[in-house]
C-alpha cells in the first residue's frame, strides 16, 4: 500500500475526545485532525511524538487531515487507523501472500453470518472447499521491550461476540480464521491480553478447542510503504 499524495509529519500535542488529536505541522500551524481508532490506544503516541498525516479532499470533512501512523522515539512505526488493517489483508489475500488463505477463488467483504447478527470481515468460497470466515483484529499494544504483543487494549464485547460466532462457523462443519493483523513494528509475538479483558482470553482458549483457527501476521511499515506478509507467533494465554 502506497499513499498517494505522500503522508506528511506533524508532532502530536494531544489526543482527545477519541476521535480527535491536535498536532503541529511542519510549518508550525496547529490544527485538528480525525483520529480514526475507537480503541484506548494505549503506547500509540505521546506528546511530542512525530505523527504521519493522509489528507482528504472531500469538502464535507470538517477535518482535512487524518492520523495514520505514529512514529515512536524508538523509531517504531504504529499504525492508529485501524480501517487500515482489512486493507492489508484484502491486499495480502488478493496477492495469495497469506500461505494459510490462498488458493480460494472468491472474496467477499463484510458478509453476514452468524446467531448474533455479525458481519464477517472476509468470506472466502472456492466449489472445491468448505467456505472460510476471516475475522481481522488490529494489534497495536505493545506490552515490553522484548516484542510482546496484546490483544486487546480495553475490554472488547464486540470481539468477545465474533469468537461466539466463528466457534459456532467451526461447528458447522466451516472453516473460522482469527487473523491478527500486527501493526506496530516493535511486536514480534502476539497472546491475549487477560489482564484487560479474560472473557475474550477464556474466548480464545475455547475457540482453539474447538478448531478455530488463529494466525498473525506483521505488517512492514513505513511512512510511504506498507505491507502485510510476515507471520509471527501466535501464543495463547492459560
Amino acid at each position: 500500500m502506497n499513499f498517494t499524495p505522500p503522508l506528511q509529519p506533524a508532532t502530536l500535542i494531544e489526543r482527545y475526545k477519541r476521535f480527535l488529536a491536535d498536532v503541529t505541522l511542519a510549518d508550525g500551524n496547529t490544527i485538528t485532525v480525525h483520529v480514526s481508532n475507537t480503541g484506548a490506544m494505549t503506547g500509540c503516541g505521546s506528546p511530542g511524538d512525530t505523527v504521519w498525516l493522509s489528507h482528504s479532499d472531500n469538502p464535507k470533512r470538517k477535518h482535512a487531515y487524518s492520523w495514520e501512523l505514529t512514529q515512536t522515539s524508538t523509531q517504531h512505526f504504529i499504525c492508529v487507523n485501524t480501517i487500515r488493517a482489512n486493507q492489508l489483508v484484502e491486499q495480502a489475500l488478493l496477492a495469495d501472500e497469506l500461505a494459510p488463505l490462498t488458493g480460494y477463488r472468491h472474496l467477499k467483504r463484510e458478509a453476514k453470518y452468524g446467531e448474533e447478527k455479525s458481519r464477517i470481515d472476509f468470506l472466502l468460497t472456492d466449489p472445491e472447499r468448505a467456505d472460510c470466515y476471516v475475522e481481522v483484529k488490529s494489534v497495536t499494544l505493545l506490552a515490553d521491550n522484548q516484542g510482546q504483543g496484546l490483544f486487546p487494549d480495553a475490554v472488547t464485547v464486540r470481539g468477545q461476540k465474533h469468537l461466539r460466532e466463528l466457534i459456532k462457523v467451526k461447528q458447522s462443519g466451516k472453516r473460522a480464521v482469527l487473523l491478527f493483523a500486527v501493526l506496530h513494528t516493535g511486536i514480534d509475538r502476539v497472546s491475549p491480553a487477560k489482564l484487560v479483558d479474560s472473557v475474550y482470553t477464556d474466548l480464545i482458549n475455547q475457540a482453539l478447542m474447538a478448531g478455530v483457527e488463529i494466525f498473525a501476521y506483521k505488517a512492514q511499515l513505513t511512512e510511504t510503504n506498507w505491507h502485510l506478509s510476515q507471520p509471527i507467533p501466535f501464543i495463547p494465554s492459560k
